[in-house]
């Protein structure tokens, strides 16, 4: 059971719904998958009533649709935080850091992942779309301190990330964690074949 949660103090809602996103996430990791989410299993593991939930998300799915914004932004910040341990002068490290968090993140929380993947109709505007964006702006400042790409910075970013995706699906797909490492190594292996 966990602890009572002492409350927000007023004004501070939002405080709350971030408290409740986190528990949502600890709860998805444990089960594996969103099928055993349910309202009452997060207002438990948040230490509030399941009432508190839906004065931030009207029911399950609307807590689902959060979930998932927020795995995107944590996923986010962990490939700009990789990227930045790179030195400037490095572009093409920081795409391939970028990428392996990318993975990293996969291997680590396969629940969040598969929800994310599979819970997110692909749009121009989603956020799938602003991690492949992060990945153009990272091939376009490859060229521009002067890493010969074989094709335009576009291409190489969704050739890199449609088979970084790919890699990490067929690994989800057999869940053998002899071959996590062998993840890592290709995106190396991806990101020289569209470099001269």
């Amino acid at each position: 059971m966990a602890e009572q949660r002492v409350r927000n103090p007023w004004g501070q809602g939002e405080r709350l719904r971030l408290e409740i996103l986190e528990a949502a996430a600890r709860l998805l990791s444990e089960l594996g998958g969103e099928q055993g989410l349910t309202i009452r299993g997060v207002a438990r593991a948040a230490g509030i009533a399941p009432a508190s939930i839906y004065q931030h998300f009207a029911d399950k799915s609307a807590l689902v649709k959060g979930l998932i914004d927020y795995d995107y932004e944590q996923l986010s910040a962990a490939m700009s935080a990789a990227e930045e341990q790179c030195p400037e002068d490095a572009p093409l490290d920081r795409v391939r850091a970028q990428m392996k968090a990318y993975c990293q993140f996969a291997l680590d929380s396969p629940g969040h992942y598969r929800l994310m993947i599979n819970n997110r109709p692909v749009s121009r505007t989603g956020p799938l779309i602003g991690i492949v964006r992060q990945m153009i702006e990272g091939f376009e400042r490859c060229e521009r301190a002067g890493v010969r790409l074989r094709i335009p910075p576009q291409r190489a970013a969704v050739m890199v990330f449609v088979g970084t995706h790919g890699r990490v699906a067929l690994w989800h797909a057999s869940e053998d964690p002899t071959h996590a490492h062998a993840i890592l190594d290709f995106v190396d292996e991806l990101v020289s074949l569209v470099t001269e």
